[in-house]
């Protein structure tokens, strides 16, 4: 691994703008602003301003950023972008004042004048879908690398600029920072770059200024309904990404009646796939084989030529991810003769997803994995997987999000009973929300669906982790489900270093099995 890039994906050598012609080109009123003033960079936080940015200054749950104005100043911002509160509160900056109605939606426009990243751009895939977002995503990108093209990488988990990564803080960056990634990644001769995008990432204009060559859509199920009304309310969030003015192809799994609404109501050109007989699709994928650490599978294209390989995963949910981002990469142009050919000389996908049906065990004691379901959805599919590629029993240590959706809950507890033998609650990431609450919840949909069902409830994370080990056979699984590839626990505001990754493997080693 080579060094680690700055935390702050910015070019390393930015061309300076004028501000002026900004201020021309998107009809801001400004005050205070002279003809000399250039602009290197676009900051939303005051604490990330360096010397030459423009400090977008937004309004905000509990403070206005127009308030960190002067200490944006102070850093060496040259303006500040806000609304016209804002410019009442940043006055005393002595900064110029561009000021228009809703910052937020100007900025992912600024930020792409700022850095260029319209100028002879990469090829761009964006990746979304309530689960699977990050594992086609990866796939994509390693597909690429296989093909021999230089390609960065955007996700839940981490930012990629070749072989460099920095851990991520959003599934989706900020315009202001999405865009100086871009800029970085042309220095770097980035030729691709595959983006995870959130349905709030539409919402909130985190991915404005960005036309995508080709988005993907893996599936819609319950989640996130603290953010969206309703499904529907959600879809349309996921559907906005699949318009002319911000994609030019698209590709869908459509089993699902979100997926083949997408796909009917589009305004691109749309790519279909199917995974089941009963499913028209102009793509049809058939899944030959699952194992512990692998699944193959087979692809029919529409002219009927066909590609047999594997990923190096559990489950038929990750042939369905590997056959969206073969789809993909087929609609942005690469050939799929010459596709089949890399993997049929790698013997396969040759990908690593941190978190994602992450198998943590060696040959010896029960087979463990880490993944970052959770969904309903999301434990469905991978305790299926589990289930047909079980020679013993299926154990599960498991929590939910506090502050989050807690309509899910009590369905998230129901489909571990139906489709694990033994449920471990534990906690994970309660925030600001009493814990036991949230564990309540989950054993209630539990044992409502299966009451005889063996349900554990220890609320320390380690510790379940353990019991459900001692629990375990040699034959048996476990699936940690939730913190997939995080490194802490948040709990009360604080974020307390934790990799379930990590314990895991340390557990197995207290017990001499790894």
């Amino acid at each position: 691994m080579t060094d680690r890039i700055p935390s702050a994906l910015r070019p390393e050598h930015p061309i300076p703008r004028s501000l002026s012609q900004l201020v021309e080109e998107a009809g801001f009123d400004a005050s205070g602003l002279t003809g000399d003033v250039e602009v290197t960079g676009v900051s939303l936080s005051s604490k990330d301003v360096a010397p030459g940015d423009l400090y977008a200054a937004l309004p905000g749950v509990r403070h206005h950023g127009a308030s960190f104005a002067a200490d944006a100043a102070a850093s060496g911002a040259v303006a500040v972008l806000t609304d016209p509160a804002g410019a009442v509160l940043a006055a005393e900056s002595g900064l110029p004042l561009l000021v228009t109605p809703e910052p937020r939606a100007a900025l992912g426009e600024v930020a792409a004048w700022v850095y260029r990243t319209r100028i002879d751009p990469p090829t761009i895939f964006g990746v979304t879908g309530t689960n699977g977002k990050t594992s086609v995503a990866y796939l994509v990108e390693a597909v690429l690398r296989q093909l021999g093209v230089v390609a960065g990488l955007s996700t839940t988990a981490e930012r990629r600029i070749g072989d460099d990564t920095i851990a991520s803080k959003l599934t989706t960056p900020e315009a202001t920072e999405i865009h100086a990634m871009l800029a970085r990644m042309r220095e770097a001769d980035v030729r691709a770059v595959v983006l995870e995008v959130s349905a709030q990432a539409v919402t909130q204009h985190r991915v404005d200024g960005i036309v995508f060559d080709v988005v993907g859509f893996t599936n819609l199920t319950h989640d996130h309904l603290d953010d969206y009304s309703s499904m529907e309310k959600y879809f349309e969030a996921k559907r906005a990404l699949f318009d002319p003015d911000r994609a030019r192809r698209g590709v869908a799994i459509v089993d699902g009646e979100y997926g083949r609404r997408l796909a009917d109501e589009s305004r691109i050109p749309m790519a279909t796939i199917g995974t089941r007989d009963d499913v028209e699709a102009e793509w049809s994928l058939t899944v030959d084989d699952e194992a512990e650490d692998a699944t193959s599978f087979t692809l029919v294209a529409p002219d009927r030529r066909t590609l047999s390989t594997s990923v190096p995963l559990l489950g038929a949910f990750m042939a369905s991810n590997a056959a969206l981002a073969l789809v993909m990469l087929v609609e942005a142009g690469f050939d799929l003769d010459a596709i089949a050919h890399v993997l049929e000389r790698d013997g396969g996908i040759d990908v690593y997803i941190p978190g994602r049906a992450e198998k943590v065990s060696g040959d010896r004691g029960p087979t463990v994995y880490v993944d970052y379901g959770h969904t309903p959805d999301g434990f469905t599919v991978m305790l299926e997987s589990m289930r047909r590629v079980a020679t013993g029993r299926v154990i599960m240590v498991f929590g939910a999000d506090g502050d989050r959706d807690t309509t899910k809950r009590e369905e998230m507890g129901a489909i571990a009973a139906r489709l694990a033998d033994v449920v471990v609650i534990t906690d994970f990431n309660p925030r600001y929300e009493d814990p036991a609450t949230i564990r309540r919840a989950l054993i209630a949909g539990a044992t409502a669906a299966v009451p005889d069902r063996e349900i554990h409830e220890i609320a320390d994370p380690k510790a379940a982790l353990r019991a459900a080990l001692d629990l375990a056979a040699e034959n048996d699984i476990v699936l940690y489900a939730g913190p997939g590839h995080e490194d802490y626990h948040e709990v009360a505001g604080e974020r307390i270093p934790y990799s379930a990754r990590d314990d895991a493997r340390r557990a197995l080693q207290e017990r001499g099995w790894l």
